[in-house]
């Protein structure tokens, strides 16, 4: 066992007839669990066309994932609010467009999830980064964002309008180290 015979990755040996260390994958074959064929989850499409259809329920926890991840991996670029004027813009790089203009928000949500997948212009796609559930919370959250933009107080209903007035209690994040932090003396 001290002298097995070892191959690094690629590397020529005279052991297969093609000349290589190890067998080539057989065509068209798909790793356990890669199989993508459900259009509607990960592409944002139905029968090839992009839809405008959720396909799980969309609820606040799949709003506050899709917050969460949006400002993660899309905020740099677009930035918190989906302007187009992300951190990454501001130090020079190309400006994405704006996801309250119109053609965006007439946009059907299969379209966000699509260009998250498959990237599209500058963009490149974040299928290995972001599972496609999340890419659906990202596309919820800019949904959100859209409607955010152009609410208007009669669409609030009517027993929560007083909280319009109200700020929200800001309770800052302790730093580990400093006084008041748990765990620190």
């Amino acid at each position: 066992m001290h002298d097995a015979p070892r191959y690094e990755p690629l590397e020529a040996s005279a052991f297969f007839t093609n000349g290589g260390s190890a067998r080539t994958l057989v065509a068209n074959t798909v790793a356990r669990g890669m199989l993508r064929e459900n259009g509607h989850l990960y592409q944002g499409t139905i029968d090839g066309q992009l839809t405008d259809m959720f396909p799980m329920p969309v609820t606040a926890e799949m709003l506050a994932r899709g917050r969460e991840r949006f400002n993660v991996f899309c905020s740099p670029c677009h930035g918190r609010t989906g302007q187009g004027n992300g951190i990454v813009v501001r130090r020079g790089f190309r400006a994405p467009p704006s996801f309250h203009e119109e053609r965006l928000r007439n946009a059907p949500v299969g379209y966000y999830v699509n260009v998250e997948t498959n990237g599209f212009g500058a963009m490149s796609d974040y299928t290995a980064q972001v599972p496609a559930a999340d890419r659906w919370a990202i596309a919820a959250y800019i949904r959100a964002l859209q409607f955010s933009q152009r609410a208007t107080v009669d669409e609030v209903p009517a027993d929560r309008r007083p909280e319009l007035d109200t700020a929200p209690e800001f309770v800052p994040t302790p730093v580990p180290g400093q006084p008041g932090a748990p765990g620190t003396p």
